[in-house]
This record gives structure tokens, sequence and C-alpha cells, in this order.
């Protein structure tokens, strides 16, 4: 993928875009089967699946947008490294529907005088712009602003955006008050009359709320779920935790007749997005608001799987040592950080990783994406 922005040095962030592709995707491999081979049974080694690849460009289905410049003409992009932002509207990772979007967002600061947020002279009350793109290019944008004060503009000007955006299908506008690295607050102002944006994948109606976690990648978040399923056929679960759920991606896909699936998340709104979602699917699925080590220390017996998806910190060794001892199986570990995934194995001697998959998330980045199916030492895959 050629980049214009990166061949200037304005932005750094795929820091590995020099690199072949080949090479990135057979470095993440070789990190991922590093990060595994310690802890595999020393009598059979891990089976390794062939690394699940997307596009190398367009891939991206939410754009993260700082605002800087003025109302007249405002950037939408990264922070720079002087008072000037660096505009990414044309940035080459992201799907063509945020492509199209971004554009017409710009304008529509200057149409509704939205004032961008100046971190030096911490004025002004525009941050970020938040665009989420589903597969049907159908778009969720949220206004990331100081105050209340600009809402009233932002409601008044929807028609114009949405006469320029026709896939627009959720506008929010969250409230950041706090001078701080923290990209957004507690409050959401919902100006739309859908709260979710309705994002297809395989076949499942999967619902994405403000302030819940989507993967960034469709196609290859497509194929984890699909290689989540394979695996768990293989195994025949009847019960099923899905841990750190989010909005329900694995737990839909797990979900089954004659098959109980329990999902944990501790956001509010992306429970509520996969209880929706949940309606009508095959099979018992409930899905709790909850901290994932605390719900799962509480249970008095463990399912036939687990599956967990924590964030880069992992699992952390208080419930990896849970899930060692408490007899369950077989569990299905999807990491996006290799490192806390080898420190959560080792914490977990019980479980050995027998078979296991790269998925490149974030090309262009030293990111890996692996998901591990592991059994108790002595079964059977």
């Amino acid at each position: 993928m050629d980049c214009h922005h990166f061949t200037a040095g304005r932005c750094r962030s795929c820091s590995w875009l020099p690199t072949p592709y080949a090479e990135q995707v057979a470095a993440k491999q070789q990190r991922c089967a590093d990060a595994l081979a310690a802890y595999a049974d020393p009598h059979a080694a891990v089976q390794w699946a062939t690394p699940f690849t997307g596009p190398e460009s367009g891939f991206r289905n939410k754009a993260k947008m700082v605002v800087t410049g003025t109302v007249a003409d405002p950037s939408l992009g990264i922070l720079g490294d002087g008072p000037d932002g660096v505009d990414l509207r044309d940035c080459g990772i992201h799907e063509a529907a945020l492509q199209r979007a971004l554009p017409v967002l710009a304008g529509f600061v200057t149409r509704a005088a939205l004032t961008p947020y100046d971190v030096a002279t911490r004025r002004g009350e525009l941050k970020l712009v938040l665009v989420s793109a589903a597969p049907d290019g159908a778009l969720m944008v949220r206004f990331v602003t100081r105050s209340q004060e600009p809402v009233t503009r932002i409601r008044k000007h929807l028609p114009w955006l949405h006469e320029r955006l026709a896939g627009l299908a959720v506008v929010t506008v969250n409230l950041q008050p706090e001078h701080k690295a923290v990209v957004e607050g507690p409050e959401e102002i919902v100006l739309s009359d859908a709260r979710a944006l309705r994002m297809d994948i395989n076949g499942h109606g999967l619902l994405l709320r403000p302030q819940s976690f989507f993967q960034t990648n469709t196609t290859v978040a497509a194929g984890l779920y699909r290689e989540a399923t394979a695996l768990a056929a293989d195994v025949a679960p009847r019960t099923v935790w899905d841990l750190y759920c989010g909005v329900g991606g694995f737990a839909l896909h797990l979900a089954g007749p004659g098959r109980t699936v329990i999902g944990v998340e501790s956001s509010p709104e992306a429970v509520a997005s996969a209880q929706d979602a949940a309606a009508g699917v095959p099979g018992e699925v409930h899905v709790e608001v909850g901290d994932a080590e605390a719900w799962a220390l509480g249970r008095p017996a463990p399912p036939d799987l687990v599956v967990v998806n924590p964030p880069r910190r992992g699992i952390g060794p208080t419930l990896a040592r849970w899930l060692g001892a408490s007899g369950v199986p077989h569990v299905l570990y999807s990491s996006c950080n290799p490192d806390s995934l080898a420190r959560d194995l080792a914490a977990m001697p019980e479980l050995v990783p027998v078979r296991a998959r790269m998925f490149d998330m974030f090309p262009h980045t030293d990111h890996a994406e692996v998901l591990v199916l592991l059994v108790r030492s002595g079964g059977s895959s």
C-alpha cells in the first residue's frame, strides 16, 4: 500500500508499511508461535492453521479523527508536532464508506460552526469525530465535544448531513469535558432514531452501540468468528461462557440448538447490544453485565467451554489460575497481544495449546491477533 502521508513523514501509524506484506505476516506468525511454544505439549506440537489475512488497504471500519484547525478550515486526522494537526481524510486503511464520509463531515464542522478544540489553550468544543462503517455501508457518527454547547447546532444541521451521507444511521454527541488523553466521556446524547449500527457478520446481525467495542477489521473479524465456530464444533460443548463478550460476536456465533451460552461484559452498552442481537438466535443465549474475573470465580462449576477475548493486558493471573484449576476441559483464547497471552499461559499450565491461527487484524503494524484452543493436559483436542 502506498501512502503519501507516510512518505512525507506526516503519519507513521502504519510503522511496518515499508516491509513487504508477506514478510509482515510471516513475522507476526513467528511471534505468535514463539509465544505459545514453551507451553505446548512437549510430545505434540501446536497445529497451526494458515494465517488469515484480509485486504492490505481499505480494511479499517472505524475512523478516530482528532479535529484541529479552524471552523472555516478544519483538519480531521491526528495531532501533529506543532499546533496544527495532520489531515488524514484520505487515509488508505479506511474502508471506502469512511473515505467518502470524512470530507462531508469536515464540511459539517464548518456548516454547524463546531470550533475545534485547541489542546494548547484548552479552548474550543469539538475534540474528535468517530465514525464506524457497517458491511452494507451504513454509518455511525459520534461527535466528541467538551460540553453540550454545540448540541443544538449539530441537531439543527443534521438534515444537511443526512442528505449527503445516505447511509447515516446513528448520530450521537459524546461529552468529554476533561483535558486528558481519554477519547470518550461517560455521557452519550443520541440524536438519531436508531441507537445501534447493525453489523451483519456471517449471517449474524450484530449490533454496535456507542461506547461498545467491535473489531476494527470486519473481514478478518468474520474469519476469526468462523474459526471459533469450527473449533467449538469439534469439541461439541453443551455449555459455553463467553467472557469479555463485547457485543456478542463469539456468543452469537457459538449459539445453537441444545447449547447454552452465557456472555459476560463490563460495558452496559455492549451488553444491551448483545441482548438485542440474541433475540431469536437458536439455543439459549444470556448476556449480562459483570466483571469477567469476578463473575467466573463466583460460579460453582465451569462449563464445557470458556471463551476469553480480553483487552491487551490479557486475563491476568487470578482468572488464569482459576481456569487452570477449574476443571474446564476446553478454552478458546482470542488474544490481541501474544506477550500477555504467554503470561496467562504460564499461570495456567493445566491447559495446553493444541490448535491456533494468527489473524492479521492490523496490517502494516506489529499488532498480531491469535486464536488458540487450549485443552486440559491429558485430554484430547
